[in-house]
């Protein structure tokens, strides 16, 4: 037989349930009451909507039958006059056997409901049984009827199987082999100094993250002293230094808690004036924790002054609170705050007309 001939073609398909699923909870306040109900008479629940079909609980306190006169009786009822029965599942227990899981209804039979028809519980519970139980409080107690409706049935093409894995490939540690580059300065080939203190990097990592570096180390504003030193003013180094991890590794270093708001503020500075966006982005998402009476004056005019619209937003919802706005409107530096950022002030006047 050739090898042709012998290969199998595998195919497989699955017939799926298109369904409605939810719950209905029915509180039985003041259930001594209730046993004055003779048997056979029900109590209704109120109607509720579930997989585009109108549905009640009918709760008999006595039993639906005179052979059931010991027992709770109950009924899911489709309230509804249809022309096709409706298919559903249904299972009724006590709210509070319940807790995050639903009750699984997989092995709950499928019943079909004509208009009006109902389906449910003869036998529920004996009440002599509820009233010792821990179900009744305070002559209450809650009914939990989960339901699944099937509107249709519709078939589908299974994804062909997938053969079994022999080789684990590992996650990529690239940002761990450029973390090393920069902290051994191997192949070095240029030199900041900001502040006194000098850090050696490599042109081509930091011109292919930021394209103010590439302009700077390549093209026509190319820097640098002829030892190949290039000189950063108006920056910390730890600001410095953090903005070249974060090139190389693509996250942050740790930094002291306390320290991490101002590092923030200083950083995003850096990474718009490098056009590193997605580190600014990260600074933004941070200050935005840090939010609060005491910092929303710096926090407002950097996001002002160096376009961050979701750091922006996020202070003046903050300052929704009339609390808050006032805050800032009688504080020493919202004069500063005016002169810096005049367009920020239309908002807040805005604002301040509803205190």
């Amino acid at each position: 037989m050739s090898a042709a001939a012998g290969k199998l073609s595998r195919s497989a398909s699955a017939i799926i349930a298109s369904t409605a699923s939810g719950y209905h909870l029915l509180k039985i306040e003041g259930y001594s009451r209730t046993k004055g109900v003779p048997n056979g008479e029900k109590i209704k629940s109120r109607p509720f909507t579930l997989g585009g079909h109108r549905w009640h609980i009918d709760y008999h306190p006595n039993g639906s039958k005179p052979e059931y006169a010991d027992y709770i009786s109950l009924f899911l009822v489709l309230d509804d006059n249809v022309t096709t029965a409706v298919k559903a599942q249904r299972r009724f227990s006590f709210a509070d056997e319940v807790t995050n899981q639903a009750p699984s209804l997989v092995s709950t039979t499928v019943h079909s409901y004509s208009s009006q028809q109902s389906w449910g519980y003869k036998t529920f519970i004996k009440r002599a049984d509820l009233e010792k139980s821990e179900h009744l409080k305070d002559d209450s107690f809650t009914i939990r009827c989960d339901i699944v409706v099937i509107s249709d049935y519709r078939a589908e093409d299974l994804p062909q199987e997938t053969p079994p894995a022999f080789v684990t490939v590992a996650p990529s540690d690239l940002h761990r082999h450029l973390g090393n580059l920069f902290k051994t300065e191997k192949g070095a080939d240029v030199v900041f100094e900001v502040g006194g203190n000098t850090f050696a990097a490599h042109r081509c990592v930091l011109a292919a993250r930021s394209p103010v570096f590439s302009a700077e180390l390549f093209g026509g504003m190319k820097e640098g002293d002829t030892a190949g030193v290039v000189r950063i003013d108006e920056m910390e180094a730890e600001v410095f230094k953090s903005l070249l991890c974060f090139a190389y590794t693509d996250s942050l270093p740790v930094t002291e808690k306390e320290d991490e708001d101002v590092m923030c503020q200083h950083l995003l500075v850096a990474a718009d004036r490098y056009n590193m966006e997605r580190l600014k982005s990260i600074c933004e998402e941070k200050l935005c924790k840090y939010i609060n009476t005491g910092t929303i004056m710096n926090i407002l005019m950097l996001a002002e002054q160096h376009h961050c619209e979701g750091l922006k937003k996020a202070c003046l919802n903050f300052l929704r609170s009339p609390a808050h706005l006032r805050a800032l409107l009688d504080s020493d530096g919202f004069d500063h705050l005016s002169r810096s950022c005049p367009s920020v002030i239309k908002n807040l006047i805005a604002m301040s007309a509803l205190i």
